[in-house]
């Protein structure tokens, strides 16, 4: 059989002779979320040496390359940013924990912890995944925050509690959709709203969440006037 030829008549001949591999060399390894499959899956964190190969044999050395994650299902490259992307299920305790801070954030900033308000945060963190929160344990660690800060109960969102907020929020904003960002907001005015009103605490409270989570202040006033419309 006669060799393909290029319209120069050695350009196909030429790339079979020379041409590049890269050998990989695993330096880490874990588990990630991975665009390709769309899930949990294990990685190698890889490093590559570029060479020139002639007929398929390396013979000079071109550089280094990468490091890339390979992931273990698709083996698949990626860049080493998708590790900035949580697993599902670190995703799924940051959300758990987000919504329960938001939750005793509310409740401290209502002032009387009302029967109303524990059984809606209570709702809200069991439907977030803490399967077995009831309204006892929600009262009794707003008691003990309170206690621990020094904080009267209704007080203005301070220092020590906004921080608190920032630590749960902030790293899980950016993963989150806007709707999504929205509903943790919406929760929050639920509870709020549960035993009337809302108090300047708790609008203070939930201006600190909606700031958190990269809300703007116009949209906040929005999402609060909205739920403070809708009968509960």
């Amino acid at each position: 059989m006669l060799p393909v030829r290029g319209r120069d008549g050695r350009a196909v001949r030429g790339a079979r002779i020379l041409g590049t591999r890269t050998a990989w060399t695993p330096v880490g390894d874990g588990e990630f979320f991975c665009p390709g499959c769309g899930g949990d899956r294990n990685y190698q964190r890889l490093t590559g040496r570029r060479r020139f190969t002639l007929l398929g044999v390396p013979v000079l050395l071109r550089g280094e390359t990468g490091p890339v994650v390979a992931c273990a299902a698709c083996h698949r490259h990626f860049g080493t940013d998708v590790l900035d992307h949580p697993t599902t299920t670190r995703f799924s305790a940051m959300l758990r924990d987000a919504v329960h801070t938001v939750a005793l954030a509310v409740l401290a900033a209502g002032g009387t912890c009302a029967r109303a308000s524990l059984e809606a945060a209570a709702c809200a963190v069991r439907a977030a995944g803490f399967d077995d929160c009831t309204e006892e344990q929600l009262d009794a660690l707003v008691e003990a925050l309170a206690a621990d800060t020094g904080r009267v109960f209704g007080e203005p969102c301070g220092a020590g509690l906004a921080i608190e907020l920032h630590e749960a929020l902030d790293p899980l904003a950016p993963h989150l959709a806007t709707i999504g960002r929205e509903a943790i907001l919406l929760q929050g005015a639920r509870i709020a709203l549960a035993d009337g009103p809302y108090t300047p605490a708790e609008r203070e409270v939930l201006a600190t969440v909606g700031a958190a989570l990269t809300l703007c202040t116009d949209d906040v006033t929005r999402l609060m006037a909205a739920a403070a419309r809708t009968p509960s």
